[in-house]
């Protein structure tokens, strides 16, 4: 019971982290055409599309020290995700 739970909430997780790239996709396509807006939106589009990739390379981690790993870089991205 314990791993499917870990498994329902690793799925849950990642379709969170797949939506949210979406999400900022599509706000990014809503940014003026500014070369101001235009360089922040990149930014966050990379920072954001991080946030999924790795959630994705933590989940398949081979242990549970390079899941702490990718986990951190998640959290890093998140936060940069955050201030642009």
């Amino acid at each position: 019971m314990e791993d499917y739970g870990k498994s329902e909430f690793a799925e849950q997780f990642r379709n969170r982290t797949k939506r949210f790239v979406i999400d900022i996709i599509n706000l990014y396509r809503l940014l003026p055409r500014s070369v101001e807006a235009q360089v922040i939106g990149k930014q966050l589009l990379r920072s954001a599309s991080s946030v999924g990739a790795n959630y994705r390379a933590a989940c398949r981690g081979r242990s549970q020290a390079e899941f702490y790993s990718k986990i951190c870089i998640v959290v890093e991205e998140a936060d940069e995700s955050l201030f642009w």
